[in-house]
This record gives C-alpha cells, sequence and structure tokens, in this order.
C-alpha cells in the first residue's frame, strides 16, 4: 500500500464568487464548514443570511456574559450564560414551513415586564401543564419535551426570582441544563432539534466563569456587563489582560479547557472567522480556554478577522494594528512553541472605501508576509454604517 501523502492546494479566490456561492445557494445542506468565534447580537444578521448557503457553520459561543437576562439565572443557579447560545440558535433555526414555527414562537417569546409576580408564575404553571396557548400549538412529543424542561426550572426556581421579562426559550435551556446534571451540551442538541437548527451551536466550554481585566491605569474590573458600557459607564482605561475568573465578585484567576468535541468541531473548518463584535467580551473571551488556540493552529484551513466598525468601547485607544496583534497574542499564548502568523490569521477582510475603522491599515500589516489585507465592498448603502450581513456571507463564503 503506498503510503499517505499530505500536500497543500491553494487556489486564487474571487470575491464574490458568484458560481461557487450559486451552487452553495441550491444544496446548502452539502455547504461548506464555517467555525465563528464569537457571543453577543453582532452576528445575528449574518446568522440569518449565512443558513440560506450552508447547514454546516459551527457557531463556537462565549457563555460569560453577566448582564441582561443572562444574570438573574446565573445568580439563582451559578450556571453558564446561556441568552447567546439561545439567540445563535434562533438565529440559525429553520423559519420556513419544514420547521417547527410554533416552537419557534415559544422560544423567542417573552413574559410581560408590567404583570404582577402571581400572574407571571401563573402563566408558566399553565405552560408546564400544555394549557397555555403558545404551548398548546405545539404537537407532541415536543410539547411534553418542552413542558418538561420547563418543570424542572420551575421545580428548582428559587421563591424570589423575577420572572418579568424571561426569555421562555433560556428558561427551557436553563431547565435542561439543571435536568442533565449541569451539562448544556444535551439541551442544546434538543433545542436544536426543536428549532430544527440549520448549523450547529456550542458553548465553547460548560464552566460556570466570569470574565475579568486588568486595565492599564492598575485596576481590575469583573463581568462581562462592565466590560461593553452597555449597562454602566463605559471603561476610561484600555485593557491590559482579559483572564477569566471562578467568582463574579472578586478576580480568582480560574482555567477551563474545550472538550474533545468542540476540538474536533473546530479541526472540522473549512473556513475559521473571528468575526465583529465586542472585541474582548465577545471574540477574545472564546479563546481563553485552554486548547483553543492549538486547535486553530493545527487546523490547516484559512483564518480571517473582520474589525468592528465604529467606535468598540471595548478597544480604547486600539488601532487596527494593535487589534491584529492583540488577536495574535492570545492565539498564541495557548501554543507552546511560536507557531507562525500563517496557521492563526491569513487575511484581513475590511471595506475601506465605506467603512469608518479606528485607524487606517498600517504598512506594517500590508507588508507582514503571512497576513493579507482583503479590501472590498462590505458595507452597502442600505446597511452603512454596518456590515451587509449578505455581503460578508458571501465574501467569507468565496474564501472556501
Amino acid at each position: 500500500m503506498p503510503a499517505h501523502t499530505s500536500i497543500r492546494i491553494t487556489r486564487r479566490a474571487q470575491i464574490p464568487d458568484q458560481a461557487r456561492l450559486s451552487r452553495y445557494q441550491k444544496a446548502p445542506e452539502l455547504g461548506p464548514c464555517v467555525v465563528f468565534f464569537s457571543g453577543g447580537s453582532a452576528l445575528t444578521a449574518t446568522s440569518r443570511a449565512l443558513k440560506r448557503y450552508t447547514h454546516n457553520s459551527i457557531h463556537l459561543v462565549t457563555p460569560f456574559d453577566s448582564g441582561g437576562s443572562s444574570a438573574a439565572l446565573r445568580q439563582a443557579f451559578r450556571m453558564p450564560s446561556i441568552g447567546d447560545l439561545r439567540s445563535r440558535l434562533v438565529a440559525l433555526a429553520d423559519e420556513n414551513i419544514t420547521g417547527h414555527p410554533d416552537v419557534y414562537q415559544l422560544v423567542t417569546y417573552r413574559l410581560p415586564h408590567r404583570q404582577p409576580a402571581s400572574q407571571l408564575l401563573a402563566r408558566l404553571d399553565l405552560m408546564i401543564r400544555g394549557k397555555e396557548p403558545l404551548v398548546a400549538a405545539i404537537s407532541n412529543p415536543m410539547r411534553r419535551l418542552i413542558r418538561n424542561q420547563l418543570g424542572y426550572f420551575r421545580e428548582a426556581m428559587p421563591d424570589h426570582f423575577d420572572l418579568r421579562g424571561a426569555s421562555i426559550g433560556n428558561l427551557i435551556l436553563a431547565g435542561g441544563y439543571l435536568n442533565n446534571h449541569k451539562h448544556l451540551d444535551p439541551i442544546i442538541f434538543l433545542f436544536s432539534k426543536l428549532v430544527n437548527v440549520l448549523g450547529t451551536v456550542r458553548a465553547v466550554v460548560n464552566d460556570d466563569r466570569h470574565l475579568a481585566a486588568d486595565l492599564e491605569d492598575g485596576s481590575c474590573v469583573i463581568g462581562q456587563q462592565r466590560l461593553t458600557g452597555k449597562e454602566v459607564t463605559p471603561l476610561k482605561s484600555p485593557v491590559s489582560r482579559l483572564f477569566l475568573s471562578s467568582s463574579p465578585d472578586t478576580p480568582v484567576p480560574a482555567q477551563s479547557a474545550i472538550r474533545k468535541k468542540n476540538r474536533r468541531l473546530i479541526q472540522r473548518a473549512e473556513l475559521i472567522c473571528y468575526p465583529p463584535g465586542s472585541f474582548y467580551s465577545s471574540l477574545i473571551a472564546n479563546l481563553l480556554p485552554t486548547g483553543v488556540g492549538s486547535a486553530i493552529a493545527g487546523t490547516d484551513c484559512p483564518k480571517v478577522y473582520i474589525p468592528n466598525l465604529g467606535r468598540d468601547p471595548e478597544q480604547i485607544g486600539m488601532s487596527l494594528d494593535s487589534s491584529v496583534q492583540t488577536l495574535l497574542d492570545y492565539l498564541r499564548a495557548d501554543n507552546t512553541d511560536r507557531c507562525s502568523n500563517r496557521k492563526l490569521l491569513n487575511f484581513v477582510l475590511v471595506d475601506r472605501k465605506q467603512g469608518k475603522y479606528p485607524s487606517s491599515i498600517s504598512t506594517r500589516i500590508l507588508q507582514e508576509p503571512d497576513i493579507q489585507v482583503i479590501d472590498t465592498r462590505l458595507i452597502s448603502r442600505k446597511s452603512a454604517p454596518y456590515y451587509d450581513a449578505e455581503l460578508l456571507v458571501s465574501a467569507l463564503l468565496s474564501l472556501t
């Protein structure tokens, strides 16, 4: 038998590659495997556009969010954040008649903000009994499965838990997490089947961890919500180091490691994307667990970074140069040997004509031998000043 030979084949890519995109759109179930490292809502529109071209995208989502409705669940059950996971699952759900529209309507529903606690609790109890209209409209066995997860949540729910504005999708995920001995994967798998997710969504780790950041002024902040500037006053000093903490109140550095199944997901990638979104709490946070950087370095496929447009409150004083360098530093921190840039990042995707970036692209990046800047149309008149989801997906898939 002849020995196996490993070779690297490169090709000249055209952006957008209309022939390639047309082929993907005709058979999205055979589309390329693109891995995204992200959290938050920045990729929601892109995910909705993406599922028309491929059902094989993989989304590794940070579970370290500590703001919004996820905060109440985290405080009550000392669990990872599930809000961003639910949001991505819903964005990738099959919204056609071939999907499960009744389930989709339920998992995207939020309980009213302005109802007494007794009424909200009674509504939840009706859902668990299958008598509430949104649940009653769902056929078995899906209705039974949903009722069971809500029942597990109700049984464990603290007396003081505030149901105002609660996402039913989050409550289903929380109930399933508690029912499965505090493991996320089983309920994420079930949720994916309930709404027929056209892709794969996983938490990068299952651990109950919180983001913490040392700032250049010597202070330390704990909690994702204190980094983004959305719920509290924005940072006044740049981040010097982002790390994981086991405590939400005091900085207690903690380690987390990706599981083998997530490593295998990364290794399947035909393209790895570092997408736009909150730079530290959405992107860099996903690279902190042990094993992520080495899995990326060991995957022989193109890797592309899409910088944020406008001003990200987390990127105080950062230029495009320093953003790229910071990304590489966190990727390289997980690799024992000094791996080349080629293994970590190959392309920076920008629209210099329409995009408003924190700085221009320097000659240093342009002259970097292993990193190529791709300047193409990513912003439309309709989407400005933000990326156009369709143009962004077209550019990414043209690189596969």
